[in-house]
C-alpha cells in the first residue's frame, strides 16, 4: 500500500546542511500496524510527515497505491491527504473556537459537495464511538487531554482514511488516558482494517503493533 524508496531529507543550518534522513526504504502493507521507535532526533517525525505527504523529501519516492505522492501536483496530493490519510498528533491541533463536533467534521466539509446534514450525523456517530457523545458541543479548553485526543481521532476518521499516521499519540497523556487511546487505535485496526503508522516512545504501543521498526541517526536499524 505505502512504499518508501530511498528517502533523504536535508535542512539548512548556519553550521552547515543537516542530513536528517539518510536513504530510508520501507514497505507498509495494507492493514498493518507499524510502530517506528527510536531516540529523539532520529528523524521519526520527519519520516512520518514525508510518508503522509506533508513534507517534501530532498530525494526519493513515496508511493501510495502505486502513485508517487511527490510527482503529483499540490491539489491532487492535498486530496489524498484529506480523503485517504488521517493524522493524529501529540498536541491535538484542535481549533479552539470550534466545538468538538465542528472540529471532527471539518475535513469532510472542505468538500463543497458534501451533504452537511449527513456529515454532521457521521460526526456525532464518531464522537459516540470514541466515548464523547455527551461532549460534542464542548470546546477544546473544556475537555481533558485524553478527551481532546479522542476528538482528534474522530476527526482523523471522518473521511474513512485508508492510512492513519500517528505522531506520539499518547505523548501528552497520563497512563490511563494513553491506554484508552491505544485501545481505540488497535480496535480501529482490528475492526476497520485501517493501516496505522505510529511514531512513538510508548513501549505499550510497540508491543501491540504488528511490526516495530527501530530508527537511529536518520536510518532504519536492521
Amino acid at each position: 500500500m505505502l512504499n518508501v524508496l530511498n528517502i533523504h531529507k536535508h535542512y539548512d543550518h548556519p553550521a552547515g546542511k543537516v542530513h536528517v534522513l539518510k536513504g530510508i526504504d520501507l514497505l507498509v502493507k495494507s492493514g498493518e500496524v507499524v510502530a517506528i521507535v527510536g531516540p529523539s532526533g532520529a528523524g521519526k517525525s520527519t519520516l512520518l510527515h514525508i510518508m503522509g505527504g506533508l513534507d517534501r523529501p530532498a530525494q526519493g519516492q513515496v508511493q501510495f497505491e502505486e502513485e508517487d505522492l511527490y510527482r503529483l501536483n499540490e491539489k491532487k496530493r492535498g486530496q489524498i491527504r484529506n480523503l485517504k490519510f488521517g493524522f493524529i498528533f501529540q498536541f491535538y491541533h484542535l481549533l479552539p473556537e470550534f466545538t468538538a463536533l465542528e472540529n471532527v467534521i471539518l475535513p469532510a466539509i472542505i468538500d463543497k459537495n458534501a451533504n452537511f446534514d449527513a456529515v454532521k450525523t457521521k460526526g456525532i456517530l464518531l464522537l459516540d464511538k470514541v466515548g464523547l457523545s455527551k461532549r460534542s458541543e464542548h470546546k477544546p479548553h473544556e475537555l481533558s487531554g485524553g478527551e481532546q485526543q479522542r476528538v482528534a481521532i474522530a476527526r482523523a476518521l471522518i473521511n474513512e482514511p485508508k492510512v492513519i499516521f500517528c505522531d506520539e499519540p499518547t505523548g501528552n497523556l497520563d497512563s490511563e488516558s494513553g491506554n484508552g487511546v491505544i485501545d481505540l487505535l488497535m480496535d480501529l485496526n482490528k475492526n476497520n482494517k485501517q493501516t496505522l503508522v505510529i511514531v512513538t516512545h510508548d513501549e505499550s504501543i510497540a508491543k501491540r503493533s504488528h511490526r516495530v521498526i527501530p530508527m537511529r541517526d536518520g536510518k532504519l536499524e536492521k
